[in-house]
């Protein structure tokens, strides 16, 4: 039995969950995006997944049940194997002389009740849950680290053999030099090959976009980055450095009796749901080879700007801009702050059969379909200038430059934007507004930076709030700490204007959220982005021609209009979906 969204719609309102203006919000939204009303509810903190599920089942008829944070017996747990569990999003939670409980996000799934039916020979009774309690139930299938590297270094120990790092430091803090037959050899140990393996897979299933592998003096730590904050993971005994630094060059197809030169490669691997690259740099240190892994996930296909967190006016600037045969579309921040990730998602949008699309990029982090992508190579000097110059003679309508990063690169893309192609590239910049006097500073001449730049974006990534989060209203104080940086009454124009809240409603009423000092997790869960798009409007080129500072040019896009980062920081986090002491500290950063 389906959910008519009407059904949805008048259950949500009846129970005080949402309000009439967050419905009229979301089926705005439905056609663009493509989502359910529901989906569209949760994307927008409007509505929690778990409220969601819990009104499908009332409306279905069908018990709801949360696991999270429940301890479920292995030998009813392990009744459902793991594979098919994290495939179906389904787990065994109860078990009866006939029948056996199950939680599912899609209790309409006949095929997988009926294939656990057929494997466990009981009546399957199933429970709608929510995703919160799928994952909670799913690392339970997991061993921690400890356990499983316990078990190598115990059940296994006599097989490992390893080269012990007994240098004192110094030219790469390696002991005595092994032939690249030893390393090899070391390589394919299987404790060593286990190691990895289980690094591998823990940083997947944790959401880790690094790896980081660093040798001290007399031990070995690992670290991963998740949502952009750095944890230490697992410290292991300095004796398996080796053997996990060859174990990953084995894989990434680099030298393995290199050690003291960085070197850079990449490997990939395939869950049940997903494709995984790892882009790997390893570099020398005094105690010896670090190595850092960067996960990329196959999936920015599909996204929107939407999806991205663009919005209003921003969101206007950029679809305008992409909508131009010309020009450049430049977008700005630092190491890590999604700027790939919004270039190939107006790549995406600009991805049609009538289009030939070309990238000169380092490294190549996604391979998109119908794009033709090459890689820089600058030891062969196949350089950003080189490969820009080179794929001008391609025929291509929209180029993306994956960096400008010197005088050379800059101009050929700035001519290029100006014979006939759309370009998109990013800068090293702290703002949107400090984009154009960068290109000035490497050598553009200001009227030809006018004459091609159409917008530019700055961004960063702020931490998603989780479940473990706690509301609360702003105070006079805050009002008064906020408005040295904010201007509130932009960001309360912009919530009413997108129907965010009610018209007549002032900052008291605006609901904020932050972590529960009591919460089972730090109360953070993924990321997601905040903007400030700069359009090049006449009074932005007169400044540019005037050889304005990136303060005076900011100063007079906010007078017309340009929200900046931390005006849509606030604006989200009054949405429910970050914190406003999260965007303080990464807009300050």
């Amino acid at each position: 039995m389906k959910i008519e969204e009407k059904q949805l719609e008048e259950f949500l309102i009846d129970a005080g969950l949402v309000t009439e203006n967050d419905i009229l919000s979301a089926e705005q939204k439905k056609e663009s995006t493509g989502k359910s009303l529901g989906e569209i509810l949760v994307s927008e903190s409007l509505l929690s997944s778990d409220d969601l599920k819990r009104a499908e089942a009332y409306i279905l008829g069908i018990p709801f049940i949360s696991l999270k944070g429940k301890k479920i017996e292995f030998e009813v747990l392990s009744l459902i194997p793991e594979p098919i569990a994290r495939k179906y999003n389904i787990v065994a939670f109860k078990k009866g002389t006939r029948t056996l409980d199950v939680a599912m996000l899609d209790t309409e799934n006949l095929a997988a009740i009926d294939f656990i039916r057929k494997k466990v020979g009981l009546k399957i009774a199933p429970r709608l849950t929510d995703e919160e309690s799928i994952k909670s139930v799913l690392l339970q299938y997991q061993k921690s680290l400890k356990a499983e590297f316990g078990d190598i270094f115990g059940k296994e120990a006599n097989s490992l053999k390893l080269v012990v790092d007994e240098g004192e430091g110094g030219e790469g803090g390696e002991g005595e030099e092994s032939s690249e037959k030893d390393l090899k050899k070391l390589a394919e140990n299987l404790p060593i090959v286990k190691i990895v393996e289980t690094l591998l897979n823990h940083a997947i299933f944790q959401g880790a976009s690094d790896i980081h592998i660093e040798p001290l003096e007399s031990q070995l730590v690992i670290r991963y980055r998740i949502d952009g904050i750095l944890h230490d993971t697992m410290v292991l005994p300095k004796k398996v450095s080796s053997g996990i630094t060859a174990r990953i060059k084995v894989l990434s197809g680099l030298k393995l009796d290199e050690k003291r030169l960085p070197q850079d490669g990449r490997f990939k691997i395939e869950t049940e749901d997903q494709k995984v690259s790892f882009r790997v740099s390893i570099l020398p240190t005094y105690y010896g080879e670090k190595t850092v892994m960067r996960l990329l996930r196959d999936a920015v296909s599909g996204f929107t700007l939407e999806f991205l967190g663009y919005h209003g006016e921003a969101l206007e600037r950029v679809h305008k801009a992409t909508r131009q045969k010309t020009g450049m579309i430049l977008v700005t921040g630092p190491t890590g702050s999604g700027k790939t990730t919004s270039l190939y998602t107006i790549l995406d949008i600009l991805n049609t059969p009538e289009v030939n699309i070309s990238t000169v990029e380092d490294p190549v982090e996604y391979q998109v379909a119908r794009i033709n992508q090459t890689q820089v190579r600058s030891d062969i000097g196949l350089t950003f200038a080189a490969g820009l110059r080179s794929l001008l003679r391609q025929d291509p309508d929209v180029i993306m430059v994956g960096e400008i990063r010197d005088n050379e690169t800059a101009q050929i893309a700035v001519n290029a934007a100006l014979t006939g192609h759309l370009v998109l590239s990013t800068l090293h910049t702290s703002s949107s507004a400090g984009a154009m006097p960068r290109l000035a500073e490497m050598g553009v001449e200001p009227f030809l930076i006018i004459s091609t730049v159409k917008v530019i974006v700055a961004q960063r990534l702020v931490r998603k709030l989780s479940k473990d989060k706690e509301k609360y209203f702003l105070t006079e104080a805050d009002m008064k700490t906020l408005e040295d940086n904010v201007n509130l009454d932009r960001v309360l124009s912009m919530l009413k204007e997108e129907k965010i809240i009610g018209l007549n409603d002032s900052w008291k009423n605006v609901p904020f959220y932050r972590p529960k000092k009591d919460g089972e997790s730090d109360g953070y869960r993924g990321r997601m982005g905040i903007y400030e798009v700069l359009e090049a409007t006449p009074s932005i080129k007169d400044l540019i021609i005037k050889g304005a500072s990136p303060d005076e040019i900011d100063k007079q896009a906010k007078e017309e209009g340009m929200f900046s980062m931390i005006e849509d920081g606030i604006f989200k986090a009054a949405q429910g979906g970050t914190s406003i002491e999260e965007v303080l500290r990464v807009v300050s950063e």
